[in-house]
């Protein structure tokens, strides 16, 4: 459900402001305003709501922070732009709607007074600037619409399917044991995801991808580059053409270990792939904070994994982004970090990140099916 509240009520007028500052004080908070992607801001919710888009839906416009002891307790975002989301589309022409959310806290200050503070100062925020109403949007269940029609007076105006009924053709690549490809495949099956998978194609003929695609029923294609009787371009081209075969609408790179060229993508620009790190919501950077607030180089290429152990990194995680021809720096759909802790070797940092890749790769594959 999309509900919409009005703002025209004195709680979000002059002095709105204030009165959620002082109100954070008696709970022993402080509120801090952050606009657009704040790096600290999104690593704390990417570990605490993953795997979800929330850190980049914030950054899409402006949040308020609650923090106790300098340590983040909750915040609830306002006034994003861009954001592609279906349930969206209607309200992107209304100048006078602002978008609330998304909005969390964590569980040990959900009955503190934090949350409503939080609530009042996003939508004196957007009256603020200018809104007369806020889009409280993709709201589930009974309870909690209730809750916002007694905190707001919000109401229903908009029902509709976060999945659309139909299916979304699709062809995974893959180039080592399929543990990812599995994973979507096991979803796929169970009606988790809304995909026809029409192939999984690998580029060595044993890898374990292959036996994963015959054991669901799925095509297995074998696409390897003889190189001492064929030219790269040659075998670009090959690989083109054979993906061009299966028709997909998406492209999912789950442990590609091939460089795609610029006609693969200019061909399928549906392509998205999943990436052993935490990486950073702004591609160009080369650094990023991470959940404890340290900073941590952005660790792109094949051996993310072998590099986060060799720079000494606390963290590790899973990316899920767009592919562009520039490796490992397209739009981030969904990212998961995860404690490097123990783990000594790129075997056990390996077993500890494939949760959370389990996680990201089909909460990114909704997204994008959310976005169409």
């Amino acid at each position: 459900m999309n509900l919409l509240a009005a703002l025209d009520d004195e709680r979000y007028g002059a002095g709105a402001l204030a009165h959620a500052h002082a109100a954070a004080a008696r709970a022993g908070c402080t509120l801090r305003r952050v606009d657009g992607a704040g790096d600290r801001l999104a690593a704390w919710i990417d570990l605490h709501f993953a795997p979800s888009s929330w850190s980049s839906e914030a950054g899409a416009g402006s949040a308020w922070v609650a923090e106790r002891d300098g340590a983040i307790a909750g915040f609830a975002a306002f006034g994003a732009r861009g954001l592609r989301f279906h349930w969206l589309r209607r309200w992107r022409a209304h100048p006078g709607v602002g978008i609330f959310g998304p909005f969390g806290l964590l569980p040990a200050h959900r009955k503190t007074g934090i949350g409503e503070v939080l609530l009042a100062a996003a939508l004196a925020s957007l009256r603020e600037a200018g809104y007369g109403a806020a889009l409280i949007p993709a709201v589930s269940g009974d309870r909690l619409i209730a809750s916002y029609a007694a905190r707001t007076g919000a109401a229903v105006v908009d029902e509709f399917a976060f999945l659309p009924e139909r299916t979304y053709r699709t062809a995974i690549l893959a180039s080592g044991a399929g543990t990812n490809a599995r994973n979507v495949l096991e979803r796929v099956r169970a009606r988790e995801l809304p995909l026809d998978v029409a192939a999984v194609l690998a580029n060595h003929a044993g890898a374990g991808a292959l036996t994963v695609a015959r054991d669901h029923a799925v095509d297995a294609i074998p696409i390897v580059w003889e190189r001492d009787r064929e030219s790269r371009d040659g075998f670009d081209a090959r690989l083109v053409e054979q993906v061009a075969s299966t028709e997909p609408e998406l492209v999912l790179l789950l442990g590609w270990m091939h460089l795609l060229p610029s006609a693969f993508l200019h061909r399928f620009p549906a392509t998205i792939n999943v990436h052993p790190a935490f990486l950073p919501l702004d591609p160009a950077a080369d650094h990023l904070i991470a959940p404890d607030g340290t900073a941590i180089p952005a660790l792109r290429g094949a051996h993310a994994l072998r590099d986060a152990l060799r720079a000494g990194c606390r963290w590790s995680g899973a990316t899920v982004h767009g592919v562009t021809d520039a490796t490992d720096r397209g739009e981030v759909l969904v990212r998961v970090p995860v404690p490097v802790g123990a783990a000594a070797n790129e075997a056990a940092l390996r077993e500890l990140v494939r949760p959370a890749e389990f996680a990201a790769v089909p909460a990114a594959v909704r997204r994008w099916i959310f976005e169409r």
